[in-house]
């Protein structure tokens, strides 16, 4: 079969979840006999005129449009309906005939790819990597770095949200406790609540076109309600071959922690750096090491090293290629997740819990789901550096408590348990697809 993947971004130069995700699938689908082609949008141009620039790439052997965007004179609803974008994918896919679309967040790629494929009859499927269409932050994270604890009613309070980027409007809302927001959203927020409310019928709209909406969490799917009966979780899959012989790990006068991923504000990793500062003296010492790209964020990261500041036990590790995890979680005894916003369903615990290291995260969205607390890791309570501090000392003091979480761990779906059951979901839209067309 031809499968379209549209994503917003693509490795090399972007190579956060969901693009690994989506290049991932692409040699899956190619290993397995199958046709595949990555549409991305590689940069964007506030300079150059409206409209879409195509280049055609090969990566790791896998067929790579990537789009320069021009948004000069750009109109409104650029950022999630697309028109030049949509025109783009529709030409392609008349040209190419793909069997299946399938759009991996929907973020800077727009409800076109949805719209352009339900058009011309091809089957789509839509997997939810993030919150983005629910929310134009795409987080579901305040502008003022609190949690929304879900959609406003009223699309003007998402307008307002978005206008805390700017100091002007962040600090008034702060010293008035909300007031500010609130005299905003009643006396000037018409216009902004337009836009939103027209961000929101667009892609309500266009999910409804979608053949199956893939979530890889309940509590992504939960937000949504009844309203997508097309909706469906699935759980990603994870190679598991590749970690299952590192060595198991035994408690001993040192704990090794780790924290894998990206370096950025949301992820919660000021929060870990705090919980282990204050852990008191113990004979067993907590050692942390911090892997990711420390140069993403770059203010950050300053602020990440005066917080860490002379600590001997704390170490910024730097990125690493994903060949090198299975050397990265031999190093470590358990891993922590401390994110401060809704994540979906995150990679690093299920390759956690696949060389059988514990997890201990926030109790929060599809983290919890991941991991069960007090079988196979442990929960805190989220952004609370106190609550992960608790947790963290039992790690040091509960004897046994390590191997017991060790030994709780139950494998995660493997990539092959993942391609079956979403092969088995393209089979049968494809025939459906087929029969109905059969039937005009």
């Amino acid at each position: 079969m031809r499968v379209l993947l549209a994503v917003h971004h693509f490795p090399p130069k972007y190579s956060a979840g969901a693009e690994l995700y989506t290049m991932r699938l692409a040699h899956e689908l190619l290993r397995r006999g199958h046709e595949a082609e990555v549409v991305c949008v590689e940069t964007l141009a506030a300079t150059q005129p409206f409209g879409v620039q195509a280049e055609l790439d090969r990566y790791e052997g896998i067929t790579v449009w990537r789009l320069h965007l021009g948004l000069r004179d750009a109109p409104a609803n650029w950022s999630y309906a697309n028109p030049a974008i949509e025109a783009w994918l529709r030409e392609r896919m008349r040209v190419w005939q793909p069997e299946v679309m399938h759009l991996h967040s929907g973020y800077l790629i727009g409800a076109g790819a949805i719209t352009a494929a339900h058009a011309l009859g091809i089957p789509t499927v839509v997997t939810l990597h993030d919150y983005w269409f629910l929310c134009p932050r795409i987080t579901l994270l305040r502008g003022d770095g609190s949690l929304c604890r879900q959609p406003p009613d009223d699309p003007a309070e998402c307008a307002w949200c978005l206008q805390l980027d700017r100091r002007r409007y962040r600090l008034p809302e702060q010293i008035s406790g909300g007031w500010a927001g609130r005299a905003w959203i009643r006396l000037a927020g018409n216009d902004g609540r337009d836009e939103q409310q027209a961000r929101r019928e667009t892609l309500r709209a266009a999910l409804a076109q979608a053949d199956l909406i893939i979530s890889p969490s309940h509590f992504l799917a939960g937000l949504f309600g009844a309203q997508l009966p097309q909706i469906q979780v699935i759980r990603l899959g994870i190679a598991r071959e590749r970690l299952r012989n590192i060595l198991p790990i035994r408690s001993g006068s040192i704990l090794r922690l780790g924290y894998i991923g990206q370096i950025a504000p949301h992820k919660g990793v000021h929060v870990l750096i705090t919980a282990l500062k204050s852990l008191p003296h113990s004979d067993v010492t907590a050692e942390l090491a911090i892997f990711g790209n420390t140069e993403q964020h770059p203010a950050y990261t300053r602020y990440l090293r005066r917080l860490i500041g002379d600590n001997p036990h704390i170490h910024l590790a730097g990125k690493f290629s994903h060949d090198q995890l299975p050397t990265v979680l031999s190093r470590v005894d358990a891993v922590v997740v401390p994110s401060i916003w809704y994540e979906n369903s995150p990679l690093s615990i299920m390759e956690a819990h696949a060389a059988g290291r514990p997890v201990i995260t926030s109790r929060l969205g599809g983290m919890a789901e991941l991991v069960r607390d007090g079988v196979d890791g442990l929960h805190f309570t989220p952004n609370d550096s106190r609550d992960l501090a608790r947790q963290l000392q039992r790690l040091r003091t509960e004897k046994g408590l390590l191997e017991r979480l060790r030994d709780g761990i139950k494998p995660p779906p493997s990539i092959d348990d993942e391609m079956q059951t979403l092969l088995s979901h393209y089979t049968a839209l494809i025939e459906r697809r087929g029969a109905v067309r059969g039937r005009v």
